[in-house]
């Protein structure tokens, strides 16, 4: 598999992770300690950084840290905005919408020598 499509596969599992371990307890551990929120968000943080490192190392490879850096928001904001809304039941808002166009501007500045 190119370098590319198997940095951002990695990204997209490592992101799910990622937004379970920050997000999830707030609905399913809320009568929790948050010590007890903590210790559970950082096991499953450590399932995220078993896909997030290696992603990032095959990504170096083939994008500056600048391009791999926006690719990991844009996949953040494509994982996290679903997340919200269908796991956390929190209203759809035009907000995501422009934070999106604002990460499309994002990935052109950073990728504007590839595309020309």
């Amino acid at each position: 598999m190119h370098p590319l499509l198997l940095s951002i596969s990695l990204l997209l599992c490592s992101n799910v992770f990622m937004t379970f371990a920050w997000y999830a307890h707030l609905k399913e551990l809320n009568h929790k300690p948050w010590m007890i929120a903590a210790l559970v968000s950082w096991g499953v943080a450590f399932l995220e950084y078993l896909f997030q490192v290696p992603a990032n190392r095959i990504g170096y490879s083939v994008l500056s840290i600048g391009q791999l850096k926006v690719m990991q928001e844009v996949i953040t904001l494509s994982i996290f905005v679903p997340f919200a809304v269908f796991y956390l039941k929190e209203p759809l808002k035009l907000d995501y919408l422009w934070a999106g166009f604002c990460l499309v501007g994002a990935v052109y500045f950073m990728f504007r020598d590839r595309l020309g």
